[in-house]
């Protein structure tokens, strides 16, 4: 609650700064216009979108009808004859007035009003996200609970069993087992996005340690296919929650060692203008093209990737997810040269999203 309430105070505080701002640099440009004797005549203009800038960057109705009033009577008492005077009385004013009143705050409204349904997109996208992926879970747990209990219960009732066919039993009883390891940490994952989808806890992280710490994991877990990784020279500091973001790499790491059937995976990260732009690439035998365009959805088996194994089907869609709620984007694609390859880019910069509380009432 406490972090809550000094999120709102630090938005809040925000959006003070963006309306003050924005006023005052449309108070700026009005006056170097005059300066180059170019009249009054765009000054209402300047302050309508000026007003349109407020409600486009802030939450909530207030600050661009507070822009709007601001915005009138500053056209009143600086740029309209006679000079730092508030007149009222000048012929034809009032009408002006509340025209520039009526579309500024129309012009709020309406931008207020488009920022809410995208949010409101955002929360049916997610919705659907999470009725799809439980409905791929309740599928696919059952194999591999089934395959343990099955094993296990021929364990109990051979016990005189060949050390050969015990130990190939006990090696499914692991497969499967680290299976539903990987199933639930996907799962934690995605639960905590759909807690707060729009309030993750992004901090600056260097995208490197991140990249080499799900390197290092998988290293530890696997021999083969090899992986290598090629960083940038700079730093690169991406706002992220770094759990999610290396959960999105391992998924994807352990995407092409069970199913690309690859001799080798490279991972790369760079910088693209205000991306930080993460690959995955191996030299497999890449994904069917039919596969592509419906590559991420929960329901989509694992056998999209190539093998038929299962596995990839709720991880792939965990990474969706996880790269959405960071403002970023996700694709994949064949590599001309053979091979598979995965990209999702993230924003450099922390974009300030709406709380997911209604705030029509500011």
């Amino acid at each position: 609650m406490d972090r809550r309430r000094a999120s709102g105070w630090r938005g809040a505080l925000r959006d003070v700064l963006i309306t003050l701002l924005t006023l005052g640099a449309a108070a700026l440009l009005c006056v170097l216009l005059r300066r180059m004797d170019q009249g009054d005549i765009y000054v209402s203009m300047i302050f309508v979108l000026a007003v349109a800038v407020v409600s486009r960057f802030t939450d909530g109705y207030a600050y661009g009808i507070v822009a709007s009033v601001v915005g009138v009577l500053g056209v009143n008492f600086a740029f309209t004859f006679p000079y730092f005077e508030l007149c009222l009385s000048i012929p034809g004013y009032p009408l002006s007035f509340l025209s520039m009143l009526a579309v500024s705050v129309i012009t709020s409204a309406m931008t207020t009003q488009i920022k809410r349904q995208e949010k409101q997109r955002y929360r049916a996208q997610v919705e659907e996200m999470r009725a799809n992926l439980l409905r791929a879970v309740s599928h696919d747990l059952r194999t591999p609970l089934t395959s343990i209990s099955g094993a296990a219960s021929v364990l109990v009732q051979n016990p005189n069993m060949p050390l050969e066919s015990r130990e190939k039993l006990l090696k499914e009883i692991i497969d499967d087992s680290d299976w539903l390891v990987r199933m639930v940490e996907n799962l934690l994952s995605i639960t905590r996005i759909n807690a707060e989808p729009a309030n993750l806890h992004k901090s600056p992280e260097a995208a490197e340690e991140v990249v080499s710490e799900s390197v290092r994991k998988y290293r530890k877990r696997f021999d083969q296919p090899p992986v290598e990784f090629r960083m940038p020279e700079e730093l690169l500091m991406v706002p992220m929650d770094a759990i999610l973001i290396e959960q999105v790499l391992t998924n994807l790491l352990e995407n092409a060692a069970f199913h690309a059937r690859a001799s080798r995976i490279l991972v790369t990260l760079r910088r693209e203008k205000d991306w930080a732009v993460f690959e995955v690439a191996d030299d497999g035998e890449g994904i069917p093209a039919k596969r592509l365009p419906a590559l991420f959805e929960a329901g989509v088996s694992a056998e999209t990737v190539s093998d038929g194994n299962r596995g990839m089907g709720i991880g792939l869609s965990v990474c969706k997810a996880i790269i959405m709620a960071h403002g970023g984007m996700i694709e994949a694609e064949n590599r001309p040269d053979g091979g598979a390859l995965f990209r999702f880019r993230l924003p450099m910069k922390e974009e300030q999203h709406e709380s997911t509380d209604d705030h029509s009432d500011r």
